[in-house]
């Protein structure tokens, strides 16, 4: 991996103590200035009690319409909740070999592991408790138990970090891995994906089962190569799942324009298939500033699920943040 900076810290050749130091630092300082509110978030969602009545719009959860509301009005409302602080969240991250690839500022598995410091450092502050588990080739890891406070999130993401920095050949059964944490997380809270989704089963269903019951976040880790073929000439590419190497004649713009087709139709079903599951969808990649990239996220889903959250973030009442710009779902729908 180059030594050059990076926009997320590299793995190999950097002490875990240094990569967690610096992510937290860029965490808790950059997003500290971007995201309003006392407890902040990815993903500002619903809690258990009942909440004011607005109209539905567009993205809104179909479970949370109010039907007594509707039929006496004669248009569709839904019933927001207030946030509750106390959440339990469960972070999956694909430890696939694919995931040691990068030609930008970073690979994908520096922005995987990123990915979960954000949500750990963001979550663990309001004492909320995470937990977390790793898929590769040979199966999922024993689940790390949800937990509270700085000291586990730590241990938590030096696990995480040792499964990225030691991947295994073969493919990695995504499915599996979804079943598995769906049989851990007994608690309904978040349940956040980290994957570059590239395994061809039909691990959406599986997706969609756990949608059921959690807020569920896919994150997305993308490299620029897996969409577009730069002009370099004959390029040997190695495959990391399966070994086989193939000589692609990127000089010659007619393949390189199939490729960006077939690369766009590719990461658009992805795009498609966690969208069916109503799950939420993050694309980070790795020539991007991935931090602004998680800011945005969160604000435009914090207006989506409450228009008024902006405003009432800066209130002085606790309610008011809280249900602006939370990460908190509530425990219990």
């Amino acid at each position: 991996m180059s030594t050059k900076k990076t926009a997320a810290p590299s793995i190999d050749g950097t002490p875990a103590a240094e990569i967690l130091r610096r992510l937290e630092i860029s965490i808790t300082r950059r997003l500290d200035g971007l995201l309003q509110g006392d407890h902040r978030g990815l993903t500002p969602g619903h809690g258990s009690e009942p909440g004011e009545i607005r109209a539905y719009q567009p993205g809104d959860d179909v479970r949370r319409i109010d039907w007594n509301v509707t039929a006496r009005l004669g248009e569709t409302h839904v019933r927001d909740s207030v946030a509750d602080r106390e959440l339990e969240t469960w972070i999956l991250v694909d430890a696939s070999a694919s995931l040691a690839f990068g030609t930008a500022t970073c690979e994908k598995r520096d922005l995987a592991l990123a990915a979960a410091a954000a949500t750990g450092f963001l979550t663990a502050r309001t004492g909320n408790r995470i937990g977390a588990m790793t898929i590769g080739p040979d199966g999922a890891s024993p689940p790390i138990p949800a937990r509270s406070g700085r000291v586990h999130m730590q241990a938590l993401l030096r696990r995480v970090l040792g499964a990225l920095d030691n991947p295994q050949p073969g493919r990695t059964d995504l499915t599996a891995g979804l079943r598995r944490i769906s049989g851990t997380a007994k608690r309904r809270g978040l349940i956040v994906v980290i994957s570059d989704f590239l395994d061809p089963g039909l691990w959406d269903a599986a997706l969609r089962t756990l949608a059921l019951r959690h807020d569920v976040l896919c994150i997305e880790v993308v490299d620029p190569v897996e969409l577009e073929l730069p002009d370099v000439g004959m390029l040997v590419l190695h495959d990391t799942v399966t070994g086989h190497e193939i000589e692609v004649p990127t000089g010659n713009a007619k393949f390189r324009e199939r490729y960006a087709l077939a690369a766009a139709e590719q990461r658009a079903g992805i795009a498609s298939r966690i969208r069916a599951t109503s799950a939420d969808h993050l694309v980070l990649r790795t020539d991007r500033d991935w931090l602004l990239d998680l800011a945005r996220f969160v604000s435009r889903r914090r207006d989506r699920i409450d228009p008024l959250s902006r405003s009432a973030a800066h209130g002085s009442g606790n309610v008011g943040a809280i249900a602006g710009a939370t990460l908190t779902t509530g425990a219990v729908r």
